[in-house]
Protein backbone atom coordinates (compact mmCIF):
# COMPACT_ATOMS: atom_id res chain seq x y z
CA UNK A 1 0.00 0.00 0.00
CA UNK A 2 1.44 3.31 -1.04
CA UNK A 3 1.74 5.88 1.74
CA UNK A 4 -0.35 9.06 1.60
CA UNK A 5 1.41 12.17 0.41
CA UNK A 6 0.43 15.68 1.51
CA UNK A 7 0.94 18.49 -0.94
CA UNK A 8 1.17 22.19 -0.02
CA UNK A 9 0.19 24.33 -2.94
CA UNK A 10 0.88 28.10 -2.93
CA UNK A 11 -2.21 30.17 -3.67
CA UNK A 12 -1.86 32.02 -6.93
CA UNK A 13 -2.66 35.70 -6.67
CA UNK A 14 -5.71 36.68 -8.67
CA UNK A 15 -4.98 38.52 -11.86
CA UNK A 16 -7.53 40.57 -13.73
CA UNK A 17 -7.71 41.36 -17.38
CA UNK A 18 -7.44 45.08 -18.14
CA UNK A 19 -10.07 44.73 -20.85
CA UNK A 20 -12.55 43.43 -18.28
CA UNK A 21 -11.78 46.12 -15.73
CA UNK A 22 -12.28 48.90 -18.26
CA UNK A 23 -10.27 52.11 -18.69
CA UNK A 24 -8.97 53.89 -15.60
CA UNK A 25 -9.54 57.32 -17.17
CA UNK A 26 -13.20 58.32 -17.73
CA UNK A 27 -14.17 58.46 -21.37
CA UNK A 28 -15.28 61.56 -23.23
CA UNK A 29 -18.91 60.46 -22.96
CA UNK A 30 -18.56 60.02 -19.19
CA UNK A 31 -16.94 63.41 -18.65
CA UNK A 32 -19.32 65.48 -20.78
CA UNK A 33 -22.30 65.39 -18.33
CA UNK A 34 -20.07 66.42 -15.42
CA UNK A 35 -18.65 69.30 -17.43
CA UNK A 36 -22.14 70.43 -18.41
CA UNK A 37 -23.12 70.45 -14.72
CA UNK A 38 -19.97 72.38 -13.84
CA UNK A 39 -20.65 74.92 -16.59
CA UNK A 40 -24.02 75.88 -15.10
CA UNK A 41 -22.54 76.44 -11.66
CA UNK A 42 -19.57 78.30 -13.07
CA UNK A 43 -21.86 80.66 -15.01
CA UNK A 44 -23.77 81.57 -11.83
CA UNK A 45 -20.62 82.15 -9.81
CA UNK A 46 -18.96 84.15 -12.61
CA UNK A 47 -22.01 86.42 -13.00
CA UNK A 48 -21.79 87.34 -9.32
CA UNK A 49 -18.06 87.95 -9.61
CA UNK A 50 -18.52 90.27 -12.60
CA UNK A 51 -21.12 92.28 -10.69
CA UNK A 52 -18.67 92.78 -7.81
CA UNK A 53 -15.90 93.62 -10.27
CA UNK A 54 -17.82 96.31 -12.15
CA UNK A 55 -20.07 97.52 -9.32
CA UNK A 56 -23.13 97.17 -11.55
CA UNK A 57 -26.09 94.83 -11.73
CA UNK A 58 -25.36 91.14 -12.18
CA UNK A 59 -25.06 90.33 -15.90
CA UNK A 60 -26.49 87.28 -17.64
CA UNK A 61 -23.87 84.57 -18.23
CA UNK A 62 -24.98 81.81 -20.58
CA UNK A 63 -22.78 78.71 -20.93
CA UNK A 64 -22.69 77.03 -24.33
CA UNK A 65 -22.64 73.26 -24.75
CA UNK A 66 -19.11 71.90 -24.11
CA UNK A 67 -17.13 71.24 -27.28
CA UNK A 68 -14.71 68.32 -27.63
CA UNK A 69 -11.70 68.78 -29.92
CA UNK A 70 -7.99 68.16 -30.28
CA UNK A 71 -5.60 70.72 -28.83
CA UNK A 72 -4.10 71.24 -32.28
CA UNK A 73 -7.41 72.78 -33.41
CA UNK A 74 -7.05 75.55 -30.83
CA UNK A 75 -3.96 76.83 -32.58
CA UNK A 76 -5.68 76.86 -35.96
CA UNK A 77 -8.65 78.83 -34.55
CA UNK A 78 -6.58 81.28 -32.49
CA UNK A 79 -7.26 84.98 -33.33
CA UNK A 80 -4.44 87.41 -34.12
CA UNK A 81 -4.70 89.08 -30.72
CA UNK A 82 -6.19 87.52 -27.59
CA UNK A 83 -5.39 86.94 -23.95
CA UNK A 84 -4.42 83.38 -23.06
CA UNK A 85 -3.95 82.48 -19.41
CA UNK A 86 -3.15 79.16 -17.76
CA UNK A 87 -4.86 78.51 -14.42
CA UNK A 88 -3.70 75.86 -11.95
CA UNK A 89 -6.34 74.00 -9.93
CA UNK A 90 -5.64 72.39 -6.58
CA UNK A 91 -2.34 71.26 -5.05
CA UNK A 92 -1.68 69.02 -8.06
CA UNK A 93 -1.87 72.18 -10.23
CA UNK A 94 -4.12 70.73 -12.92
CA UNK A 95 -4.01 73.16 -15.83
CA UNK A 96 -6.90 74.94 -17.51
CA UNK A 97 -6.68 77.47 -20.35
CA UNK A 98 -8.64 80.74 -20.18
CA UNK A 99 -9.13 82.53 -23.51
CA UNK A 100 -10.52 86.04 -24.03
CA UNK A 101 -10.43 87.67 -27.48
CA UNK A 102 -9.19 91.23 -27.96
CA UNK A 103 -12.55 92.79 -28.88
CA UNK A 104 -14.27 92.27 -25.51
CA UNK A 105 -11.10 93.31 -23.66
CA UNK A 106 -10.95 96.70 -25.43
CA UNK A 107 -14.72 97.08 -25.11
CA UNK A 108 -14.53 96.57 -21.33
CA UNK A 109 -11.57 98.94 -21.01
CA UNK A 110 -13.46 101.67 -22.91
CA UNK A 111 -16.47 101.22 -20.63
CA UNK A 112 -14.26 101.33 -17.52
CA UNK A 113 -13.12 104.82 -18.60
CA UNK A 114 -16.68 106.07 -19.16
CA UNK A 115 -17.05 105.16 -22.82
CA UNK A 116 -19.76 103.14 -24.54
CA UNK A 117 -17.61 100.11 -25.25
CA UNK A 118 -15.95 101.16 -28.52
CA UNK A 119 -13.36 98.81 -30.02
CA UNK A 120 -10.42 100.51 -31.80
CA UNK A 121 -10.15 99.81 -35.51
CA UNK A 122 -7.77 98.44 -36.56
CA UNK A 123 -6.81 96.51 -33.46
CA UNK A 124 -3.34 97.25 -32.06
CA UNK A 125 -0.61 94.63 -32.16
CA UNK A 126 -0.53 94.27 -28.38
CA UNK A 127 -2.54 95.14 -25.27
CA UNK A 128 -1.83 98.48 -23.53
CA UNK A 129 -1.27 98.53 -19.79
CA UNK A 130 -4.92 99.37 -19.09
CA UNK A 131 -6.02 96.25 -20.97
CA UNK A 132 -3.42 94.11 -19.20
CA UNK A 133 -4.73 95.24 -15.82
CA UNK A 134 -8.33 94.51 -16.81
CA UNK A 135 -7.38 91.05 -18.11
CA UNK A 136 -5.63 90.34 -14.81
CA UNK A 137 -8.78 91.22 -12.86
CA UNK A 138 -10.87 89.06 -15.19
CA UNK A 139 -8.53 86.13 -14.54
CA UNK A 140 -8.84 86.57 -10.78
CA UNK A 141 -12.63 86.82 -11.02
CA UNK A 142 -12.90 83.70 -13.18
CA UNK A 143 -10.47 81.78 -10.93
CA UNK A 144 -12.58 82.60 -7.86
CA UNK A 145 -15.76 81.57 -9.70
CA UNK A 146 -14.18 78.29 -10.78
CA UNK A 147 -13.13 77.53 -7.21
CA UNK A 148 -16.68 78.24 -6.00
CA UNK A 149 -18.20 76.09 -8.75
CA UNK A 150 -15.95 73.18 -7.72
CA UNK A 151 -17.17 73.37 -4.14
CA UNK A 152 -14.59 75.75 -2.67
CA UNK A 153 -12.00 73.13 -1.73
CA UNK A 154 -9.76 73.42 -4.82
CA UNK A 155 -8.20 76.83 -5.34
CA UNK A 156 -7.61 78.08 -8.88
CA UNK A 157 -4.65 80.41 -9.38
CA UNK A 158 -3.26 82.08 -12.55
CA UNK A 159 0.10 80.68 -13.65
CA UNK A 160 1.09 82.47 -16.86
CA UNK A 161 -0.37 84.70 -19.56
CA UNK A 162 0.48 85.65 -23.13
CA UNK A 163 -1.15 87.09 -26.22
CA UNK A 164 0.02 84.15 -28.34
CA UNK A 165 -1.09 80.62 -27.63
CA UNK A 166 2.12 79.18 -29.06
CA UNK A 167 4.15 80.88 -26.33
CA UNK A 168 2.19 79.08 -23.60
CA UNK A 169 1.58 75.69 -25.29
CA UNK A 170 -0.41 74.25 -22.37
CA UNK A 171 -1.39 71.03 -24.20
CA UNK A 172 0.19 68.57 -26.57
CA UNK A 173 -1.24 68.81 -30.12
CA UNK A 174 -2.88 65.34 -30.03
CA UNK A 175 -4.43 65.85 -26.57
CA UNK A 176 -8.23 65.71 -26.23
CA UNK A 177 -9.58 68.90 -24.69
CA UNK A 178 -13.03 70.21 -23.72
CA UNK A 179 -13.83 73.84 -24.52
CA UNK A 180 -16.48 75.61 -22.48
CA UNK A 181 -17.57 79.00 -23.86
CA UNK A 182 -19.60 81.47 -21.80
CA UNK A 183 -21.52 84.39 -23.31
CA UNK A 184 -21.89 87.47 -21.10
CA UNK A 185 -24.86 89.74 -21.80
CA UNK A 186 -25.31 93.16 -20.16
CA UNK A 187 -28.02 95.79 -20.81
CA UNK A 188 -26.99 98.27 -23.50
CA UNK A 189 -23.82 96.38 -24.42
CA UNK A 190 -22.87 93.87 -27.06
CA UNK A 191 -22.52 90.29 -25.78
CA UNK A 192 -18.96 89.07 -25.30
CA UNK A 193 -17.47 85.61 -24.91
CA UNK A 194 -14.65 83.99 -23.00
CA UNK A 195 -13.83 80.30 -22.81
CA UNK A 196 -12.20 77.72 -20.56
CA UNK A 197 -10.43 74.72 -22.08
CA UNK A 198 -9.95 71.63 -19.93
CA UNK A 199 -7.67 68.75 -20.96
CA UNK A 200 -9.18 65.31 -20.46
CA UNK A 201 -6.67 64.50 -17.72
CA UNK A 202 -7.71 67.56 -15.70
CA UNK A 203 -11.41 66.70 -15.86
CA UNK A 204 -10.68 63.08 -14.98
CA UNK A 205 -8.81 64.22 -11.87
CA UNK A 206 -11.49 66.74 -10.86
CA UNK A 207 -14.43 64.38 -11.37
CA UNK A 208 -12.78 61.07 -10.46
CA UNK A 209 -15.32 58.85 -8.69
CA UNK A 210 -17.96 61.58 -8.55
CA UNK A 211 -19.33 62.02 -12.04
CA UNK A 212 -22.59 63.99 -11.88
CA UNK A 213 -21.91 64.54 -8.15
CA UNK A 214 -20.16 67.87 -7.98
CA UNK A 215 -20.19 69.53 -4.54
CA UNK A 216 -23.13 71.78 -3.91
CA UNK A 217 -22.51 75.48 -4.12
CA UNK A 218 -22.31 77.12 -0.74
CA UNK A 219 -25.57 78.66 0.38
CA UNK A 220 -25.29 82.44 0.07
CA UNK A 221 -25.33 84.24 3.39
CA UNK A 222 -27.82 86.96 4.18
CA UNK A 223 -26.33 90.43 3.68
CA UNK A 224 -24.83 91.81 6.90
CA UNK A 225 -25.77 95.51 7.29
CA UNK A 226 -22.76 96.00 9.58
CA UNK A 227 -20.24 94.96 6.92
CA UNK A 228 -19.10 96.65 3.72
CA UNK A 229 -20.35 97.79 1.32
CA UNK A 230 -23.59 98.18 3.31
CA UNK A 231 -22.05 99.68 6.45
CA UNK A 232 -21.06 102.98 4.78
CA UNK A 233 -24.12 103.27 2.53
CA UNK A 234 -25.91 106.59 3.28
CA UNK A 235 -29.64 106.26 4.00
CA UNK A 236 -32.01 109.24 4.14
CA UNK A 237 -34.40 109.18 7.12
CA UNK A 238 -37.55 111.31 7.39
CA UNK A 239 -39.28 112.21 10.66
CA UNK A 240 -42.80 113.63 10.33
CA UNK A 241 -43.09 115.97 13.31
CA UNK A 242 -46.22 117.83 12.19
CA UNK A 243 -48.93 116.64 9.82
CA UNK A 244 -51.84 119.06 9.62
CA UNK A 245 -54.56 120.30 7.27
CA UNK A 246 -55.09 124.03 6.60
CA UNK A 247 -58.00 125.42 4.54
CA UNK A 248 -56.93 127.10 1.34
CA UNK A 249 -58.62 130.38 2.38
CA UNK A 250 -56.55 130.41 5.60
CA UNK A 251 -53.40 129.56 3.67
CA UNK A 252 -54.02 132.36 1.15
CA UNK A 253 -54.55 134.88 3.95
CA UNK A 254 -51.28 134.16 5.75
CA UNK A 255 -49.16 137.21 6.54
CA UNK A 256 -45.86 137.82 8.23
CA UNK A 257 -46.32 137.56 12.00
CA UNK A 258 -49.31 135.20 11.90
CA UNK A 259 -49.15 132.29 14.33
CA UNK A 260 -50.44 128.84 13.45
CA UNK A 261 -50.93 126.62 16.47
CA UNK A 262 -49.76 123.04 15.88
CA UNK A 263 -50.02 119.88 17.89
CA UNK A 264 -46.89 117.73 17.91
CA UNK A 265 -47.72 114.05 17.96
CA UNK A 266 -46.59 112.03 20.91
CA UNK A 267 -45.37 109.28 18.58
CA UNK A 268 -43.27 110.48 15.61
CA UNK A 269 -42.72 107.97 12.79
CA UNK A 270 -39.18 107.62 11.43
CA UNK A 271 -39.16 106.50 7.79
CA UNK A 272 -36.58 105.21 5.28
CA UNK A 273 -38.25 105.89 1.97
CA UNK A 274 -41.85 104.75 2.33
CA UNK A 275 -41.12 102.26 5.09
CA UNK A 276 -41.50 103.13 8.79
CA UNK A 277 -38.50 101.70 10.62
CA UNK A 278 -39.08 103.19 14.10
CA UNK A 279 -41.37 105.36 16.23
CA UNK A 280 -40.15 107.86 18.82
CA UNK A 281 -40.98 110.95 20.81
CA UNK A 282 -39.70 114.50 20.35
CA UNK A 283 -37.08 115.67 22.83
CA UNK A 284 -33.84 117.61 23.09
CA UNK A 285 -30.22 116.52 22.95
CA UNK A 286 -27.25 118.92 23.21
CA UNK A 287 -29.44 121.95 22.37
CA UNK A 288 -30.84 120.25 19.31
CA UNK A 289 -34.25 118.78 18.58
CA UNK A 290 -34.00 115.01 18.80
CA UNK A 291 -36.12 111.89 18.60
CA UNK A 292 -35.93 109.24 21.29
CA UNK A 293 -36.70 105.85 19.77
CA UNK A 294 -39.48 104.08 21.60
CA UNK A 295 -40.17 101.27 19.13
CA UNK A 296 -38.01 99.86 16.33
CA UNK A 297 -39.34 97.48 13.68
Amino acid sequence: MRPDHSFIVDRVAAQHCAELLGPTTPSVAELAPSLALLSGRLALAFAGGLARLSGTEEPSVRPDAPRTLLASQLGHEAPDLASYAVLAIGPERHQVLLTCAADPVFRLVDRAFGGRGVVPKPLPQSFPLSAELLVQRLEQTLAAALQEALGGALAATPLQRDTRLSQIAPFTPDETVFELAMTVEEPGCEPWVLSLTFPQATLAALFAGRERKLPKLSTPHSPDPMSEPYASLPITLNATVVDMMVPFTRLAALQVGDVIPVAIARQVPLKAGERTIAVGSIGEFEDRVAIQINTAF
